[in-house]
């Protein structure tokens, strides 16, 4: 797994049956593995299984966010 990460950025926000003016891009945060990362996005695991459950048969899923390049505010690597 990759270097952890604090990211801050520009999310959607989804309206509906109000006003569009009254809206714009919250400001989000997170912190978490940094598992990819290319010219256009971030990939980035926040939650994932530190052992395999004796239910599991297979690698366990994990959580996380792809998040663009061009919405991050700030992105630092973590100690």
């Amino acid at each position: 797994m990759g270097d952890l990460v604090y990211i801050r950025y520009k999310d959607h926000v989804l309206f509906r049956d109000s006003d569009p003016c009254l809206y714009k891009p919250s400001i989000r945060e997170t912190v978490g593995w940094l598992m990819k990362e290319n010219e256009e996005a971030v990939w980035i695991i926040w939650d994932r299984s530190v052992h395999t459950l004796p239910y599991e048969k297979v690698q366990p899923w994990e959580s996380g966010l792809v998040i663009l390049k061009s919405h991050i505010l700030e992105m630092r690597r973590l100690g």
